[in-house]
């Protein structure tokens, strides 16, 4: 099948993002405020929401280059190691004098998760003249919002005028300047990010702001809706939840990857979809997302 299919060229897509090392503790409930439990578990693994995506998209097929910042430090060494064996280009990763990013990740066993992100060298993510250059080269800019806004919308706005699509994951929440609304081609949100942003229970009301709407929604699949067209919606496959850290990122990375070529909307959220739905029966972010093989195999699997 055409979507099972990696391109001939493989599409170019940067990440401007986060990285993080996560240290997860496996736990039998999150605890609540004031409680103090035991974890019968605990694993450090690569993750930060920029850094998943980018493995996601270049897993999922892409040529894939990442714009980020990291410490000096074994969790900076580390990461960086990470990316190039996922054969990310890491050229326009800067390292500085700053702790990396780090995350701290409790998962009870149905797979939900509560996390605490300390953004280290995150903080210091800035948008150089050699960067620009890398995302003029791109077929699509993914970006999330656990760095610098100021830089987000750099990036964004340098992709527009570059003809590049911009893809913006308005995760963690936050407000929106209206500079990165209008760079924005495709706004990737769930359904509480929705919420916050215009009281929306759907997308309709935030093709306002952008021209395309994408609203995850968890084990219940996805929905597309571009403006003065009528939503596509793909729902999820059954499946057991080991951990969800990091599907939302899997999702952005595939349908990076997805658009970029030209993957038809029902399509491209199938794929997305699917790739998310193989992260979640995994342990971790970065550790969970599936290859463009594993993806394949699913698809065809569903489709039997």
């Amino acid at each position: 099948m055409a979507h099972q299919v990696p391109a001939v060229t493989p599409p170019r897509v940067v990440v401007v993002g986060s990285a993080n090392v996560d240290e997860v503790f496996a736990v039998q409930a999150i605890p609540a405020p004031g409680e103090t439990i035991l974890s019968h578990g605990v694993m450090t693994a690569r993750g930060g929401k920029g850094q998943n995506q980018a493995v996601a998209a270049a897993r999922a097929g892409a040529s894939t280059a990442f714009v980020g910042c990291l410490g000096s430090d074994d969790f900076g060494r580390l990461t960086l190691a990470g990316l190039t064996e996922d054969s990310i280009d890491t050229d326009a990763v800067r390292v500085i004098e700053a702790p990396t990013g780090r995350a701290l990740i409790a998962v009870e066993p149905g797979g939900e998760n509560t996390i605490i992100v300390e953004a280290g060298a995150n903080a210091d993510v800035r948008i150089r003249p050699e960067d620009r250059a890398v995302i003029a080269d791109a077929d699509v800019l993914l970006a999330q919002l656990e760095i610098p806004i100021d830089s987000v919308v750099e990036a964004a706005v340098s992709a527009r005028d570059s003809g590049t699509l911009v893809i913006v994951n308005a995760a963690p929440m936050a407000a929106l300047p209206a500079a990165l609304l209008d760079a924005t081609d495709v706004l990737v949100v769930n359904e509480l990010e929705a919420q916050q942003l215009r009281g929306a229970t759907g997308v309709t009301n935030l093709l306002d702001l952008v021209p395309v709407v994408v609203l995850t929604l968890g084990s219940k699949g996805a929905i597309l809706q571009r403006r003065e067209k009528a939503p596509v919606e793909v729902p999820a496959p059954i499946v057991d939840v080991v951990d969800a850290t990091g599907a939302g990122d899997t999702f952005c990375g595939a349908l990076a990857v997805a658009l970029a070529e030209g993957m038809p909307d029902a399509e491209a959220l199938r794929f997305s979809v699917t790739a998310a739905s193989l992260s979640v029966q995994r342990a971790g972010a970065v550790p969970s997302i599936p290859t463009r093989a594993e993806i394949a195999t699913e698809l065809d699997r569903i489709a039997d």
